[in-house]
């Protein structure tokens, strides 16, 4: 019998994945391009803290997740909607694996996505704390982010029109 895809869902490293946000929130990890000049570095840092916790980047062209660097990438490292369609993608490829979720389930090392104004989704910041669990209200939950550098940065302070909330289940390995 064949290994199912499912069973390779490996756990995401979330205290990584905050370490790395909290390390880098308010500088720039060499080692990655800041894209802040040129549409924003929100989605990268979130890919980085992401990453960090996962350990594992989908080199598939054009439809997959990884940075080799800043000429070659794919879409979905740094763009906030590409972002979302890869790690909620039904097709068990390689990769961390996320599920848009209720605010009650967010846990450290998730990542929140913004509307500005409710139309287009604008910004990636990483969940680093929560001050209940579960967390019933936006200022619950704490963040940390670039292209507003921010780290412990109340969600409720936000001004936006649309929110979404990506909860990691796990991660699957080639």
């Amino acid at each position: 019998m064949l290994e199912s895809w499912n069973h390779r869902l490996l756990p995401y490293n979330r205290e990584a994945a905050v370490r790395y946000a909290q390390k880098w929130a308010y500088g720039r990890n060499p080692a990655f391009y800041d894209y802040e000049k040129i549409g924003g570095d929100c989605t990268n840092f979130a890919s980085q803290c992401v990453y960090a916790g996962s350990g594992v980047m989908n080199y598939t062209k054009d439809f997959g997740w990884y940075y080799i660097d800043a000429n070659r990438k794919a879409p979905a490292w740094t763009g906030v909607e590409y972002f979302y369609q890869f790690m909620t993608r039904k097709d068990e490829s390689a990769g961390p694996v996320a599920q848009e979720t209720s605010i009650s389930q967010l846990l450290p090392g998730d990542v929140v996505q913004l509307s500005f104004d409710g139309e287009n989704w604008n910004h990636s910041p990483v969940v680093v704390r929560l001050l209940r669990q579960p967390a019933l209200t936006p200022a619950d939950v704490w963040i940390a982010a670039h292209s507003y550098d921010a780290d412990n940065r109340p969600l409720n302070t936000y001004d936006y029109r649309g929110i979404r909330f990506l909860h990691f289940i796990g991660v699957r390995k080639p």
